[in-house]
């Protein structure tokens, strides 16, 4: 595993620069293209290549986040390491855009990573017939999707709490939008949490929090849960996301909640900071930049081998027990 040191040589900055920088330290003043040097380095020494015969494409990655926006959610610079690391290994000429940029249409193909309307299906599949989705899967009679199984990371999360004797387990996370701001619709996790806990007669309404996806809604959000829920606080919290988590230690802390003493908390994805922070964060590990590598992969498999039939690919994840 690379060091704090490791990142900090790397990156041309200090090693508490990083530290902090990865703790999510609200005080620090630091320019945002130093945190996303930093943010890139940490996630460019957790890669590992993998390689293939090259072949010469031309591809566009469609993602539905800037790269300033990537911070807020790293998770999803790990995808597209992934797609930038594998195109570069195979030949594949890859053009970026962000959503709401309009697609060359002298293309072989493209990568959409995130969530888009069906409208905005539509005009993709205009472009190019050849799609694969990454992180959603709008039509997978028609479409290749690469695919997180929120199911299973939830039941990793679920079972390890009720293994360990907790029986007050509250969820933080967010709603699923998109960029058009059409109305919200339920985050996977959210469902599968509620259905878990249905099925065993321990739902508590009280116990539920929502809102965004960042490290901040994670400090109100648990904030909130401390608050309103006082000494009948959960002892256990599943975090939709490892930033939601971040923030929610931060507010545990300055409560003077011991955790893992009071309150375990568990995250999802292991993004490269969850084992920077204090205490180092127990998360569901998502391999990102594998599935950035499937979605190339599937991509040139359509257009080579006039694959018709459509691919949805579910990748593993594994349950990583830290400090929290």
């Amino acid at each position: 595993m690379a060091t704090i040191k490791d990142i900090a040589d790397k990156a041309g900055v200090s090693a508490a620069t990083v530290s902090r920088v990865l703790n999510y330290d609200q005080s620090l003043s630091v320019a945002a293209d130093t945190k996303k040097k930093i943010f890139e380095v940490a996630e460019e020494l957790s890669y590992k290549r993998r390689h293939r015969k090259p072949i010469s494409r031309k591809i566009a990655f469609l993602h539905w986040v800037t790269e300033a926006e990537e911070l807020d959610d790293i998770y999803y610079m790990g995808i597209r390491y992934g797609i930038e690391r594998r195109a570069e290994a195979l030949d594949v000429e890859l053009v970026k855009y962000v959503e709401g940029e309009t697609i060359d249409t002298n293309i072989d193909g493209i990568i959409a990573v995130g969530r888009f309307s069906e409208e905005q299906v539509r005009q993709l599949k205009a472009i190019s017939p050849q799609i694969v989705f990454v992180d959603s899967n709008p039509n997978e009679a028609e479409f290749d999707a690469v695919l997180v199984d929120f199911e299973r990371v939830t039941q990793l999360v679920m079972d390890h709490f009720i293994a360990k004797g907790h029986s007050s387990i509250g969820f933080i996370g967010g709603y699923e939008t998109f960029k058009e701001k059409i109305a919200p619709i339920q985050d996977m996790r959210e469902k599968h949490y509620r259905n878990y806990l249905q099925e065993r007669n321990m739902l508590d309404e009280r116990f539920i929090f929502l809102d965004s996806f960042a490290v901040n809604d994670g400090y109100e959000l648990m904030k909130q849960a401390i608050h309103d829920l006082g000494e009948e606080l959960p002892t256990a919290f599943y975090m939709a996301n490892d930033p939601l988590a971040i923030g929610g230690l931060r507010a545990l802390h300055e409560e003077g909640i011991p955790v893992p003493g009071r309150v375990s908390v568990i995250g999802v994805n292991d993004i490269s900071v969850s084992k920077y922070v204090y205490p180092s964060l127990s998360t569901v590990k998502i391999y990102t930049e594998l599935m950035g590598e499937t979605a190339v992969d599937l991509i040139l498999e359509r257009i080579d081998d006039k694959r018709e039939v459509p691919k949805k690919v579910y990748l593993s994840n594994k349950l990583i027990i830290r400090q929290t």
